[in-house]
């Protein structure tokens, strides 16, 4: 079994900085996608940005710019520095990591969300 586990979030003034963090655990053989999605109140969840193993990257275009995602492969952690945060990226963030797992099988695991509020 696989465990993600998100870190960061919190409460900060417009215009602020929030670095979020999302650490694996359990029997993993490696990881190929890392993914932040972000769900606000009343809408659907999104994606806000992911890295693949070799370091490629894809950002929405409300973040892009701002936010920065990378990775740690060594440690198993995905990281998301979000800078000049904005009162609509609110929301409650969430990573999702594709694991190969020992039979080497690819299954997408989520983390269970940290909250980011930004105040105006």
């Amino acid at each position: 079994q696989v465990q993600l586990v998100e870190s960061g979030g919190g409460l900060v003034q417009a215009g602020g900085s929030l670095r979020l963090s999302c650490a694996a655990s359990g029997i993993i053989i490696s990881i190929n996608s890392m993914g932040w999605y972000r769900q606000a109140p009343g809408k659907q969840r999104e994606l806000v940005a992911a890295i693949t193993r070799g370091g490629s990257t894809n950002y929405a275009d409300s973040v892009k710019g701002r936010f920065t995602i990378s990775r740690d492969n060594a440690k198993n952690t995905a990281y998301l520095q979000m800078n000049s945060l904005k009162p609509e990226d609110t929301a409650v963030y969430y990573c999702k990591f594709e694991v190969t797992n020992r039979d080497f099988i690819g299954i997408n695991y989520w983390g269970k969300g940290t909250p980011v509020t930004v105040a105006s």
